[in-house]
């Protein structure tokens, strides 16, 4: 009787690992999918007036800056400074955004690492932990 038992349960734990497996080949795939996704990525915002285009990629780095030849006719470096300061900003923005969107939908739906990058609520991040070691705490 124990050996069928031990079998069974050999079974249900074989089983149990295959799917536990089988999530993880799935995040890792996502992962996978997610670095070339942040590796190509690249945002471009523009002046208001169009003189100015600045592209940056996912981590907020300054990749290109490119300047309209009108730029030079008005010969004001202050607010051509400003103007290409507010550009660049208006692109690191948009490609945070873009990043924390594409970060949130390569992870579990409910995770507390999604929540905190949606929210930047640090309590989202680690809410988990502390629900961890709040039953470790019981249990003991």
């Amino acid at each position: 009787m124990s050996e069928r038992v031990d079998r069974d349960a050999n079974r249900e734990l074989r089983a149990r690992f295959d799917d536990v497996y089988g999530q993880y080949q799935q995040l890792r795939s996502k992962l996978d999918d997610l670095r070339t996704r942040l590796a190509e990525l690249r945002v471009t915002r523009r002046s208001a007036d169009g003189q100015v285009s600045a592209t940056v990629g996912a981590r907020g780095e300054l990749v290109a800056v490119e300047l309209d030849p009108a730029v030079y006719r008005d010969r004001n470096a202050e607010a051509l400074s400003r103007k290409i300061t507010e550009t660049v900003r208006a692109a690191t923005v948009a490609a945070t955004e873009a990043t924390r969107e594409l970060v949130t939908a390569s992870m579990p739906a409910g995770s507390g690492s999604a929540e905190f990058l949606r929210t930047g609520d640090y309590g989202a991040l680690l809410g988990r932990a502390d629900a961890v070691l709040g039953r470790r705490e019981e249990s003991s």
